[in-house]
């Protein structure tokens, strides 16, 4: 099994950065894919970014530009820098791991194996 947890969440104000963290522990051996999603007040959850065990990174495109998702792999933890946040951006940001290899979009979309709790970020305007 794999357990994965969220920090890094918090209140900032328009304009600002936060950085999240996922700490993945447990059988980390079978991560092979990794992603962040997020879910606003109101709304479904939905993809930002995912990251191979290899590097290989993609964003959808409301975030491109804004967003940069990177793995420690020495440090089994996933990050993901946010800059010049909006209101929109509130939500709260979930990261997620799959042992599936292949298309990252593809993956990232066809649903993954293991799930973090989330963490909370509010953007104030």
């Amino acid at each position: 099994q794999v357990q994965l947890v969220e920090s890094g969440g918090g209140l900032v104000q328009a304009g600002g950065s936060l950085r999240l963290s996922c700490a993945a522990s447990g059988s980390i051996f079978r991560i092979n894919t990794m992603g962040w999603y997020r879910q606003a007040p109101g709304k479904q959850r939905e993809l930002v970014a995912g990251i191979t065990r290899g590097g290989t990174t993609n964003y959808v495109d409301s975030v491109k530009g804004r967003f940069t998702i990177s793995r420690d792999g020495a440090k089994n933890t996933m990050y993901l820098q946010i800059n010049s946040l909006q209101s929109e951006d509130t939500a709260v940001y979930y990261c997620a791991a799959t042992s599936r290899i292949g298309d990252l979009m593809s993956i990232l979309r066809g649903g993954m194996d293991y799930w973090g709790k989330g963490t909370l970020v509010t953007v104030s305007s």
